[in-house]
């Protein structure tokens, strides 16, 4: 390949020489310039294609570029790094690219799985009761996502709970969503009713809340709250710059027969509930929450459900909550109301029953700030009229710690103590507890 080169070069120089015979010295200057720039061009090309050779490739067509001289050291860096490359490492490029372009293109559906557990302790002073004191499994909580397209997603909750000699599996949330756009996504399925913070921020896995047992008004399985609703959820943002406007709006199949539960098999009443919910995000401060919810209900109160009158009668439910929230961590404050209230369809007599908490957290600067001590205060009040809970007004202080051992586990202790309540109106007594409960927290 020298010698054709060598060859070449010597007819361009004669042939630019005996044309600058017959033209100006300025002329002849700028031919000379342009002549060595072709010759560059040249070597270039010839170590190109060697190195080609080297390597077992077969050289590509190349369009011939405008001449432009080059230092001769930039050549052979050149062509040394391009004879350099094996075809080994090449292959292994182009097998990383295809790999890159994979996985940046959509599949559906598309299957993601989260799961959260934990183990527990208790041990309370309480002679009677209905969990006995020791070790127990806490809840599995299964979280199932899966995108079905660009806009259309489904979500499902699903929990295993222990109970003497069996297990309970319980569909907590199973829903399909399409987002229209950041202002409007709406859902059909099963939810957790958007009334309070707690029971939307948290929902079943222990690991995402700060303390180990949910607050009385929210607890699962209670009666205070109806935790689940069946039917359709519009939410998103509402424009309204750095206030953080946001919205839930819901209608569904309310309370069943059971009130603690929803009517998962259509309407017991054939009257829809329906909440509406607004809250705000302020950019700053940072970590503030604030909002309020109404919610709306006819309940069916049967024989054999669990109100508290043991006659059947229908009842119009009204709950308004309001809550602000300042998640940061230290500190961490949390503070809910709530109000039920209850009107009874035959005879107009009404009941307000009331329950509220407050939560205060502070993660210490110390040990990579991994521990959390906290405290809540709960109330709830229940008037001798209430004719759809069962009388049960409580005071309860909790006290505890947690420590993050991991970025996905946890360790908490807490010492609970619940007041006693005299007896009223033919209500028994109930009695005072103080308990100790321990529990390792994870996600998986």
């Amino acid at each position: 390949m020298r010698r054709p080169l060598t060859i070449i070069s010597l007819l361009l120089f004669a042939a630019g020489f005996a044309h600058g015979q017959s033209t100006d010295a300025p002329d002849q200057a700028e031919q000379i310039k342009a002549l060595l720039a072709r010759v560059a061009e040249l070597e270039k090309q010839v170590a190109e294609i060697k190195a080609l050779q080297v390597t077992g490739m077969t050289p590509p067509a190349k369009t011939m570029s405008p001449p432009v001289a080059q230092p001769a050291e930039e050549h052979v860096v050149e062509a040394q790094a391009t004879a350099n490359a094996s075809p080994q490492s090449k292959e292994q490029e182009a097998q990383t690219a295809q790999e890159t372009a994979r996985q940046m293109e959509r599949h559906y559906p598309s299957l993601q799985i989260r799961g959260f557990g934990d183990v527990d302790f208790a041990a309370t002073d309480q002679k009677v009761t209905t969990s006995n004191s020791g070790f127990y499994l806490g809840e599995l909580d299964l979280h199932l996502a899966s995108a079905l397209s660009r806009k259309i997603s489904y979500f499902a909750e699903i929990t295993i709970d222990p109970f003497p000699n069996q297990y309970l599996i319980e569909v907590e949330r199973s829903f399909i969503r399409y987002d229209y756009n950041d202002h409007f996504k709406i859902s059909f399925g099963r939810y957790h009713t958007p009334i309070s913070y707690w029971n939307t921020a948290f929902h079943h896995g222990a690991w995402l809340q700060t303390t180990i047992t949910r607050p009385l008004m929210v607890q699962d399985g209670g009666v205070f709250t109806p935790i689940h609703l069946v039917g359709l959820l519009a939410e998103g943002s509402i424009p309204s710059g750095g206030l953080g406007l946001n919205y839930n709006v819901g209608i569904g199949n309310g309370r069943g027969s059971f009130i603690e539960r929803p009517g998962d098999a259509g309407d017991i009443n054939n009257n829809r509930a329906w909440v509406a919910k607004i809250f705000a995000r302020p950019a700053k401060p940072y970590g503030l929450e604030l909002g309020g919810s109404v919610y709306r209900d006819k309940i069916t109160c049967t024989a054999s459900g669990d109100c508290s009158s043991p006659l059947s009668a229908d009842y119009r439910e009204w709950i308004t909550d309001a809550y602000v929230v300042w998640t940061k961590g230290a500190p961490e404050l949390l503070a809910e109301f709530e109000n039920v209230n209850h009107q009874a369809v035959q005879s107009g007599r009404t009941a307000n029953s009331d329950a509220f908490y407050v939560q205060f957290a502070y993660r210490l600067p110390w040990f990579e700030k991994t521990v959390k001590p906290y405290y809540r205060f709960e109330y709830t009040h229940m008037p001798l009229s209430e004719q759809v809970f069962t009388y049960q007004p409580q005071v309860e202080s909790i006290v505890g710690v947690r420590y993050d051992i991991s970025s996905f586990a946890a360790f908490k202790v807490e010492y609970h103590n619940l007041a006693s309540q005299a007896a009223q109106g033919g209500h028994p007594a109930q009695p005072a507890l103080n308990g100790v409960f321990v529990q390792t927290a994870f996600t998986f």
